[in-house]
């Protein structure tokens, strides 16, 4: 008798145990979501002072030439990121008078094109 009982008792501190583990694991998923969901609204990124056209979601090193990538974020606005888009001028840091309304690479030394501040 007393073996049933403790068996069971067991059992119900097992069973219990595992349910509060599995919310556990539940509400870590839905604050990492939330996160995610959080990032994407603010569109955090990591870019190159060199090579704007690298933008990676985490900080690290410029694949290109090893710089320490810097935080930017962006709104979402839609058209508003558009018409900034548009409005941005690409320039060679070597080659000034090489102008684009795109990223690229310079014509004369093939370096890539850079924004224009």
């Amino acid at each position: 008798m007393k073996s049933k009982i403790l068996t069971t008792a067991l059992a119900l501190i097992i069973s219990c145990s595992v349910a509060i583990a599995q919310n556990k694991t539940k509400s870590t998923e839905k604050q990492t979501s939330t996160t995610k969901t959080q990032m994407a609204m603010d569109s955090v990124y990591y870019t190159c002072s060199m090579h704007h056209d690298v933008n990676l979601d985490k900080p690290g090193k410029c694949p290109t030439c090893g710089m320490t990538l810097k935080k930017k974020t962006m709104e979402m606005t839609g058209t508003k990121n558009k018409k900034m888009e548009a409005m941005k001028t690409y320039t060679c840091p070597m080659h000034p008078e090489v102008k684009s309304d795109k990223p690229g690479k310079c014509p004369k030394c093939g370096m890539d094109l850079i924004v224009k501040k």
